[in-house]
């Protein structure tokens, strides 16, 4: 595939919620359905042709460090974040330098989907194009996600333009941690810790914030229930096929 050739994996939470699973591991290295959430992000990426996957770390940052020593598939860079916790837009700021000035994909560590027909990092691929856009976010329907309780998070019009969703109104859909972006989405970002929420708001403003659509269902795993319910459901899926 023709697409980034790089990615950010976001790696370095806590994983709070995630406890007691993560008692004595990072949230990453929780397994659903046998495999690591970092290796179903991991694979997904490599699928898609990444060959560099820049990985942020904090939590128990030794254990996750040795794990991911372990895939030859594709370069693991680690980007430290021992002293603090930035936040999803100061968590790539800080790594921006490793990607040379082009667009990279960023992954949640922790998100899981199945694809119905084609690829989604593959359709997100042959939608992008950074003379338009600044950012292109995979979007889940809500209508068809696992384990995910609130509104949702955009709106999306016909051309893939992404909007906020207005105060006290439901979105049809969630933002499952995917998405391709331009170095230049953080242009003017703050120094330190924030949410990359505040780069969105900036880019919807200028008609540069797009979305393309997951077709598949996106599983939120974010409790031990939600690890649960996500074998549950793919144990099924493997008995239909």
């Amino acid at each position: 595939m023709n697409g980034p050739k790089r990615a950010m994996v976001m790696a370095a939470g806590l994983g709070t919620r995630m406890r007691p699973l993560t008692n004595d591991r990072p949230k990453p290295l929780v397994t659903v359905a046998g495999r690591t959430l970092i290796d179903h992000a991991l694979d997904r990426l490599v699928a898609a042709g990444v060959t560099t996957a820049v990985v942020n770390v904090h939590y128990k940052a030794e254990m996750l460090k040795a794990h991911l020593a372990k895939r030859h598939d594709l370069e693991i860079v680690i980007s430290e974040e021992s002293d603090a916790l930035l936040g999803t837009g100061g968590g790539v700021v800080r790594a921006l330098p490793f990607f040379k000035g082009e667009p990279f994909f960023i992954i949640n560590s922790d998100t899981v989907w199945v694809e119905n027909v084609g690829s989604a990092l593959g359709r997100m691929i042959a939608r992008w194009d950074p003379e338009q856009m600044d950012a292109l976010l995979l979007l889940a329907s809500m209508v068809t996600a696992l384990g995910f309780e609130g509104p949702g998070d955009f709106n999306m019009d016909s051309l893939g333009h992404l909007s906020r969703v207005g105060e006290r109104k439901l979105s049809p859909f969630a933002y499952p941690g995917v998405q391709i972006v331009h170095p230049r989405l953080f242009d003017g970002a703050p120094s330190g810790g924030f949410s990359t929420n505040r780069m969105w708001d900036i880019a919807i403003e200028k008609g540069r914030l797009y979305g393309v659509r997951l077709d598949g269902v996106w599983i939120h795993v974010g409790t031990p229930e939600a690890v649960r319910d996500a074998e549950r459901y793919l144990a099924e899926l493997r008995l239909v096929v």
